[in-house]
């Protein structure tokens, strides 16, 4: 059987926990943990080496999966489909040259609500948007960035004036020159 996808995109959430040592009443505090949420179980070894071989060739059949982590094929098979279940692998796609699309420009917008009391919904104003590939609740000045892909300056342009319209936001735009990479895999 064949996972249908591309490299980086398998992602994973991982906790991380410490017992820190007995108190003098012989209590122990709680585990410190790393990264939401903190219900979920902790990822082991071969899990890991599992998301690790997927994020590198997500269309890599189970056996090779397999061959590369040193486990049974059905084993990995069963793994996958309990990371899948509970939501570490999010989802296996193609990963597209955006100038193959014609997408020449990639931008950051910092964008910033221009009413403080106008209600946090700023990501589903924008979804509206095709251009809008990624965007990220921040902290700083800005509430949200924006990363977009459009084919001129001229669409960016647009696509500024529609944001500040539809969506009431005031706006800081960075154009990126060159990409050297992006989207790389998650480290495991």
């Amino acid at each position: 059987m064949t996972l249908h996808g591309a490299p980086g995109l398998a992602q994973s959430a991982v906790r991380v926990g410490t017992r820190p040592p007995p108190d003098r009443g012989g209590r122990r505090p709680a585990a410190r943990t790393v990264g939401p949420p903190y219900d979920e179980p902790v990822l082991d070894e071969r899990d890991l080496d599992i998301i690790a071989a997927l994020q590198e060739d997500a269309r890599a059949t189970y056996a090779d999966v397999a061959a590369r982590v040193g486990m049974s094929t059905s084993a990995v098979h069963e793994r996958v489909r309990k990371l899948e279940q509970s939501g570490v692998i999010r989802s296996y796609r193609a990963v597209v040259d955006p100038e193959a699309l014609g997408l020449f420009v990639t931008a950051l917008i910092a964008a910033t609500p221009l009413d403080p009391q106008q209600p946090d919904d700023l990501p589903d104003r924008v979804a509206e948007f095709p251009e809008v590939e990624d965007c990220l609740s921040v902290a700083g000045e800005a509430s949200y960035i924006l990363k977009v892909r459009t084919k001129t300056t001229g669409d960016l342009e647009d696509l500024i004036r529609r944001l500040r319209e539809k969506a009431g936001v005031a706006t800081r735009t960075t154009i990126a020159l060159s990409i050297p990479f992006e989207g790389r895999p998650l480290a495991t």
